[in-house]
């Protein structure tokens, strides 16, 4: 019976650490900004993973045919040859953020040495190639833990997280995204979703569209911050 016992502790203690780190929305170890009290109908778009040389300028283009303004979470590594897109990012009135450089499956084992090194390298070259500071971080995968947390309070970032996960990576359909995307809008929602993603600008206009039939406004997550 003891035995039971002390299992059923260690798997509700296992349980607890893993809702800790893949729940960005909890709080436990990095508080994120997720979404905004207010009854203002306002949502803010977030792409990660970019920039991506075939995709994201489609997505930019969705963006300012519509006149909407997101922030882009970038990795470092992908920023060599296509610095002309930051810049079109800047132009057109997006925010850029930090998505670490290496975006690695090990990034969050990293000790906080290596770790803060990987940021601020990210970091330096957003900011060399956009002239612009960059002080908005979203851990890669959303996930986060007691060195990511101590990493981003010593840089100075405000971690940004969501409240509507599309799961556009899974190459779930349009229509299930939409609906999903439906079922969780309410003012101040932050939206996750990935420029990389083949037909990431349909989806976005599709998304637009949505947001325009609710009656919501787009707008940067600085506003909200504000």
């Amino acid at each position: 019976m003891m035995i039971v016992c002390l299992l059923l502790c260690l798997l509700l203690i296992l349980s607890f650490l893993v809702y800790a780190s893949y729940s960005i929305q909890s709080g436990i170890y990095l508080r994120s900004f997720c979404k905004k009290r207010t009854t203002e109908k306002v949502v803010v778009l977030t792409f990660d993973d970019g920039p991506d040389p075939i995709q994201t300028p489609k997505v930019l283009e969705v963006l300012k045919e519509y006149q909407a303004t997101a922030c882009f979470f970038c990795i470092g590594h992908k920023i060599k040859g296509n610095e002309a897109l930051l810049k079109s990012m800047v132009t057109e009135g997006h925010l850029i953020g930090n998505h670490s450089y290496s975006h690695s499956g090990l990034f969050p084992l990293y000790g906080l040495s290596k770790m803060k090194k990987d940021l601020q390298t990210c970091q330096c070259e957003l900011e060399r190639v956009t002239s612009q500071p960059v002080t908005l971080f979203r851990p890669p995968f959303g996930v986060t833990n007691p060195t990511i947390a101590k990493a981003v309070r010593q840089l100075g970032y405000t971690s940004i997280g969501w409240s509507i996960r599309t799961l556009d990576t899974q190459q779930s359909a349009p229509d299930k995204i939409l609906a999903r995307i439906r079922k969780r809008l309410e003012p101040g929602a932050i939206i996750l979703l990935h420029d990389r993603m083949p037909g990431s600008d349909q989806l976005v206009k599709q998304i637009l569209d949505l947001l325009k039939e609710q009656g919501y406004t787009v707008v940067r997550p600085d506003k909200l911050l504000a």
